[in-house]
C-alpha cells in the first residue's frame, strides 16, 4: 500500500494496490491550511452506451507516470503559490466498481486555492500521465470510449 511521505509535501503515487483515500486526506492536513478538497475518482457501473460496466482495468507506462505527477504537482504549485500539500495517486490493474482509480488532494490556507488546485491536477492527470483505462461491462470490453492524445502538463503535444 501507499504511504505518505515523511518530509514532502507531495505524495504522488502509482499503485496496484487499493488507494488510501481518507490517509491521503487525513496526511493532506496543516495548522496553516483551512481548506482541503479531495477529488476520489471511482469506478461506476456505467458509462455512454455501456450498462453493467462490472470493472475498470489500468495500464501505466510506469517510468513516465511520477515525472509527469510532479510536474502537475509542480504547476499547480505555481499558480497557488499557498498551498501547503498536494496528493496525486492513480491505481493500475483491476479496479472494482466503487473502489477509487485516482486520488487527488490539494490544502491551502482558503476554499478557493484548494478547489483550483484540485481541479487542475485531476484535469491535468487526465491530460498528460500515460495512463490508460479499459472497460469490461455486461456486453463486451474496450480500451476506453476513444483514443485520448497525451499532452505536456504545459498543454503542449
Amino acid at each position: 500500500m501507499l504511504q505518505p511521505p515523511d518530509s514532502a509535501d507531495d505524495w504522488l503515487g502509482l499503485s496496484d494496490a487499493e488507494l488510501p483515500v481518507g490517509v491521503a486526506a487525513d496526511w493532506a492536513v496543516r495548522p496553516d491550511c483551512g481548506a482541503v478538497v479531495l477529488f476520489s475518482g471511482t469506478a461506476r457501473d456505467h458509462a455512454p452506451g455501456r450498462v453493467g460496466v462490472e470493472r475498470l482495468e489500468y495500464e501505466a507506462y510506469e517510468e513516465h507516470v511520477v515525472p509527469r505527477l510532479a510536474e502537475i504537482a509542480a504547476g499547480m504549485r505555481q499558480s497557488w503559490p499557498t498551498l501547503g500539500r498536494i496528493v496525486l495517486l492513480h491505481r493500475t490493474g483491476v479496479v472494482p466498481v466503487g473502489e477509487s482509480s485516482v486520488v487527488v488532494v490539494a490544502s491551502s490556507p482558503h476554499r478557493d486555492e484548494a478547489f483550483a488546485a484540485a481541479r487542475f491536477g485531476i484535469d491535468t492527470l487526465k491530460a498528460t500521465v500515460p495512463i490508460w483505462k479499459r472497460e469490461t461491462w455486461r456486453d463486451g470490453e474496450s480500451w476506453g470510449l476513444e483514443a485520448q492524445h497525451i499532452t505536456d502538463v504545459d498543454g503542449r503535444s
